[in-house]
């Protein structure tokens, strides 16, 4: 069995995103566990669950009805982007080995490029390069640079075109370990604030390990608030609690509260739990915001043998 978190550029329009969950929750033998929304990212998370050639059909149908309706060339939001269809991670559940992920990712890429002509990148376990592991490396200028970048022979994509899209620009797969996508609000409009507490935090600043942060301005907050958005690449490394606790001291140092927080997605029960390490967040998230969670509502809705949503 396989996980799929399909990110799609589109979160203001909510009958656009309808259409697209009700695409991947109409692949036979496909469970459609989660979707989320942020108007200020201007992007839509979905989790999809199933057999791996199920899965494979299920982002096919997401392509087709994703960039018909999304046009970069007027997107604007929070969140960096290269594509209509940004990222398509898979991720290996139960005892699936990481390997039958990259294949899924290598051969969903051919088949994007070829029927689109989107050009499509891999990375993570599935890269075929190792400079292409990190994905915030092939992000690096975003869909207005991206022309630019395919012209260079070093970043010609793994599948598809040397040159972008027109409108959905280019696509990256990876096979990965679970992540959590964890977000803290500032009681603050400081953008230079968030951005410096994001610094403060992520790895790459020398802050917690396997954690990637930025800054960004909730452009759909009445008064334009600003949010510390984190992917917590290995929770084991760095619990949820610990990299919630980081924030809150960096910005307690700069006279700012949080204001709140937030689970993009679904996460494994252990990482919030506090079983795999640090303190229980659940009661902050909400319980129903574990993989484990939907996957069993599903299995008591349809029964076991059972697909569909």
């Amino acid at each position: 069995m396989v996980e799929a978190i399909p990110n799609i550029s589109e979160g203001r329009r909510p009958e656009v995103v309808r259409a697209v969950a009700d695409a991947v929750a109409g692949v036979r033998d496909v469970v459609l566990l989660d979707w989320t929304s942020d108007a200020s990212h201007h992007r839509s998370v979905l989790t999809i669950a199933g057999a791996p050639e199920a899965i494979r059909e299920a982002i096919l149908q997401l392509f087709e009805v994703t960039v018909p309706h999304v046009d970069l060339r007027r997107h604007r939001g929070a969140h960096p982007r290269i594509g209509a269809v940004d990222v398509v991670p898979f991720v290996p559940l139960d005892e699936t080995p990481m390997e039958v992920c990259v294949t899924l990712a290598r051969s969903t890429a051919a088949l994007v490029a070829e029927r689109h002509g989107i050009p499509v990148y891999l990375y993570e376990a599935a890269a075929t390069r190792p400079e292409r592991r990190r994905l915030e490396l092939i992000r690096r200028g975003q869909f207005e640079g991206l022309a630019g970048r395919l012209a260079d022979p070093q970043w010609y994509p793994d599948y598809g075109p040397p040159r972008p899209h027109p409108t959905a620009g280019a696509t990256a797969m990876a096979a990965r370990r679970p992540l959590v996508a964890f977000n803290v609000n500032l009681a603050s409009t400081d953008l230079a604030a968030a951005r410096q507490i994001a610094r403060a935090v992520r790895t790459s600043g020398g802050g917690l390990p396997c954690v990637k942060a930025l800054g960004v301005r909730l452009s759909a907050t009445p008064d334009g608030r600003v949010q510390v958005s984190m992917n917590l690449t290995d929770y084991r490394r760095t619990p949820v609690s610990a990299a919630l606790a980081r924030v809150t001291a960096e910005a307690e140092r700069r006279g700012i509260a949080v204001s709140g927080a937030e689970l993009v997605g679904l996460a494994p029960r252990e990482a919030l739990d506090g079983s795999a390490g640090g303190a229980p967040v659940l009661d902050l998230v909400g319980a129903d915001r574990t993989l484990e969670a939907r996957l069993a509502r599903h299995a008591e809705i349809n029964g076991p043998d059972r697909a569909g949503p």
